[in-house]
């Protein structure tokens, strides 16, 4: 199969990297040449440049630019796409990109690999990412189910695990588990960075371990990624954020009454939750 990536970042690369070693022929187009250049150096594509023309022969292009740049993106590369091929997309948000693009494009299918490293570009690539990794389309009730399969196909050669949903409810359910932590983690930064006693702060920053790191490590990540989340899903991430902060708002009230059974009843309660939710076994690390 001839697959055209559009953006050759970590997602794009490795993307390419795994279905060019399954034997698919893989053209990669980029606004920078050096990063067209490299990609082909590592083997990483087998063909590229700059142009969205070079797409004309691919019969699945996925676009792998940032969120706000996708549905430009999809306008851009439509004209040079054969009529029956298949365009995807790896955005964290799915329901306003599949509005958007569908009418002009109905064969296009909503994805999202839910893999990352916390390094970025083509260098970062590499094989092998999104084995184990949750893998979400989001085909609606005009999609074909043979340009379907076969995306189902290409996440199968992945090792991905593969997830069929509506994009209204993936985007409600990636609005828990992927959204709302940015903003959890980064309010916590906010409330830390407001002690009052510079000797008290500098004390805490020193003594703080693994515990501290995982929970702020993505509210310390890209400002830009959780603003867009935030314009394109502030419904589920507003829903969430008024739940949690209910949630605090009980812990509070048990906390001030000193109320030692209800405390440990609610600790009990999650402990059985985080059990439930299998979180310690091994997720993928993408914040998005």
């Amino acid at each position: 199969m001839h697959i055209g990536i559009v953006g050759l970042g970590l997602i794009g690369g490795s993307l390419a990297l795994d279905w060019r070693r399954a034997g698919h022929t893989i053209t990669g187009v980029s606004r920078s040449g050096e990063t067209v250049a490299l990609a082909q150096e590592r083997g990483v594509i087998d063909r590229g440049g700059l142009e969205v023309s070079l797409l004309h022969p691919c019969e699945v292009v996925v676009l792998c630019v940032p969120l706000d740049r996708l549905v430009a993106m999809a306008i851009a590369v439509c004209p040079h796409l054969k009529p029956d091929a298949i365009l995807t997309d790896v955005g964290s948000v799915k329901a306003p990109v599949v509005q958007a693009i569908t009418p002009f494009w109905p064969g296009f299918i909503g994805g999202h690999p839910m893999a990352g490293t916390a390094e970025q570009g083509i260098q970062a690539a590499q094989p092998h990412l999104f084995r184990q990794r949750p893998y979400v389309l989001t085909p609606t009730p005009q999609s074909d189910p043979r340009q379907l399969a076969q995306l189902q196909t290409l996440i199968q050669a992945l090792g991905a695990q593969e997830f069929l949903c509506d994009p209204h409810a993936h985007d409600r359910a990636v609005a828990w588990i992927s959204h709302l932590p940015i903003w959890v983690s980064a309010a916590l930064l906010g409330a830390f960075a407001q002690e009052p006693d510079p000797q008290i702060y500098a004390l805490a920053q020193q003594l703080a371990s693994s515990g501290w790191r995982d929970t702020t490590r993505v509210g310390g990540g890209n400002p830009e990624l959780g603003v867009c989340l935030v314009h394109y899903n502030r419904e589920n991430i507003l829903r969430g954020l008024r739940q949690y902060q209910q949630e605090l708002a009980q812990v509070i009230g048990m906390v001030e009454q000193q109320d030692i059974a209800a405390l440990t009843a609610y600790l009990h309660h999650s402990q059985g939750l985080r059990h439930n939710h299998r979180l310690d076994q091994e997720i993928g690390s993408s914040p998005a």
